[in-house]
């Protein structure tokens, strides 16, 4: 599934640390954290500007590198706490948070709780945290940080040589992380993530924790609510996994409803001509895009933005309604005046070290986490079938997901969800969610007989919550505080609905801009997570 990770907090940056190195070590335990207990953390200041100005504290957790042998080598785990401002009789314990992927960096989600409306975000002391191998915690994974630069071959093999490039990109990346992982990709498994999470509530010295998940997140919210639910007491799923079809199948999911959202998308953009003027019907807009990705595979914006590239910078569109505005004006830009500058500022070529951390984990993670089709000639079966009704994402994520085909670690066998000794959980989609098709949710739901599944009705975003909606966030709100939540209905079916993330207006945002501009300045809103996505 395609991770993407919008900024936390726009002021902050991570806790930058030196990259550790671990012996080799055995295979991958079954063990999920029960039998080890943790160091204190040693609390300190943050690096992250962010994160300083909000009072946080930063410190890293030790924990075993097999939880099978947990006197071996140990690891670090990045961890940040920002503390419940509430009395101590309102304190509600920790609020464990992961921001999804996998791969994401977390470190400095522990700002949520400030989103949280009416003060219910005060009950909590809010943790944030870089899973292992992530980040700024130690060791960090990084494989190849010029996998995604420019002008890669196209995506859609529609030749011998290129479906050959391509199989050999990927199984090139399998064996660069192989070789720069060692002993760490035995041991990133959800499972291994899991114990980490039970390793953290003991260091915190909290009897159960309490968790909120986005995308990825609430796969790892699910595994642990099953493996310890009784160490769980209120837990937040926003853009919900279906953990029946890990990972594969979930990939192929995510490809249908891509291009479906692709549609709304360039519906809208039709809809405000007059300001890109791109074309006045959603199929007129959807003809120029596929159009300029066959000008670009002949001639590329700039010498550097070729058809994966063009094709890259639009799939954020098909994940949520934020940036909605600066697609298409990169789009506009390019179609109209020839001018790529918004392009390459929305494809920034990656290069520096660690820059595919994300990708490294997220791959490190997935390919070890079940075990992928290894017969190649199922990946071709599956994936033209798709592309040939929904072709906008599907080549691009199969590549994504390829090396793990070629991928180095014997593979787990993934926990089976049982969700009937767990707590009332609260459960977040819109209606079109295309990273985590809302199938999904109604699917853990069903897993999960206590919990109750707020819909977006409508919508495209994906893990798009504490982003102003007031329906959806007071919900939020009145769960944390009180653990009020709306009656479960009888049926397969949302239990209350309220309106989507909203889709943006460029002419009003013109309007504001230009009487802000008058008026000598404006105020930006700062949102705490924008976007949360799986690939």
């Amino acid at each position: 599934m395609r991770k993407i990770l919008a900024a936390t907090v726009a002021a902050s940056v991570g806790l930058l640390i030196g990259a550790g190195t671990i012996p080799a070590a055995a295979a991958a335990h079954g063990n999920h954290g029960g039998g080890y207990t943790p160091p204190p953390i040693d609390w300190g200041k943050c690096a992250s500007a962010g994160l300083q100005a909000r009072g946080a504290e930063c410190g890293f957790l030790v924990v075993p590198l097999d939880y099978a042998k947990p006197g071996g080598t140990k690891i670090k785990v990045a961890v940040s706490r920002i503390k419940h401002k509430s009395s101590e009789a309102q304190y509600q314990g920790v609020m464990i948070t992961n921001p999804g992927g996998p791969g994401g960096s977390g470190l400095t989600l522990s700002v949520l709780g400030e989103y949280v409306p009416n003060g219910a975000g005060d009950y909590f002391d809010w943790i944030g945290f870089d899973p292992r191998g992530v980040g700024s915690s130690v060791p960090s994974l990084s494989c190849d940080p010029n996998y995604f630069g420019y002008n890669r071959p196209y995506y859609v093999p529609v030749t011998r040589q290129l479906e050959n490039t391509w199989r050999a990109k990927a199984k090139g990346y399998a064996k660069a992380c192989d070789r720069a992982g060692g002993a760490l990709l035995d041991h990133v498994k959800t499972t291994d993530t899991v114990a980490d999470v039970e390793s953290l509530r003991k260091a915190l010295g909290q009897k159960q924790i309490n968790y909120y998940g986005f995308s990825y997140g609430t796969y790892l919210g699910q595994v642990y609510a099953t493996l310890h639910p009784d160490k769980i007491r209120k837990a937040v799923f926003d853009g919900v996994v279906n953990p029946d079809r890990v990972w594969y199948d979930a990939n192929l999911d995510q490809d249908i409803q891509f291009d479906k959202n692709m549609d709304v998308y360039f519906g809208w953009v039709a809809k405000y001509d007059s300001v890109y003027h791109l074309g006045t019907t959603a199929r007129s807009v959807k003809a120029k895009y596929y159009a300029t990705l066959q000008q670009l595979r002949k001639a590329p914006a700039a010498g550097k933005i070729g058809p994966d590239e063009w094709n890259d910078i639009f799939v954020s569109a098909g994940y949520y309604v934020f940036g909605w505005e600066e697609v298409a004006g990169a789009f506009s830009a390019w179609v109209n005046d020839k001018n790529a500058d918004a392009l390459l500022a929305l494809y920034a070529e990656p290069g520096a070290a660690g820059s595919d951390n994300g990708y490294a984990m997220y791959l490190a993670t997935q390919c070890s986490d079940v075990k992928w089709p290894t017969n190649w000639s199922k990946w071709q079966r599956d994936n033209w079938k798709i592309y040939a009704k929904y072709p906008f994402i599907t080549w691009n994520n199969a590549w994504y997901n390829a090396p793990c085909i070629d991928w180095g670690t014997k593979p787990g066998k993934p926990v089976r969800i049982n969700g009937t000794k767990a707590p009332a959980f609260l459960l977040i989609s819109e209606t079109e969610d295309a990273a985590t098709p809302y199938d999904g949710a109604l699917r853990v739901r069903q897993l999960f007989p206590k919990s109750v599944l707020l819909e977006g009705v409508g919508g495209t975003t994906h893990a798009g919550s504490l982003n102003g909606v007031a329906c959806t966030d007071n919900l939020i709100a009145d769960y944390l505080a009180t653990g009020a939540l709306p009656d479960r209905v009888r049926g397969n079916r949302s239990d209350a609905q309220c309106d989507p993330v909203p889709q943006p207006d460029p002419t009003a945002a013109a309007a504001l801009k230009a009487a802000s501009s008058a008026d000598g300045g404006s105020r930006a809103l700062v949102r705490p997570s924008g976007a949360l996505t799986l690939r």
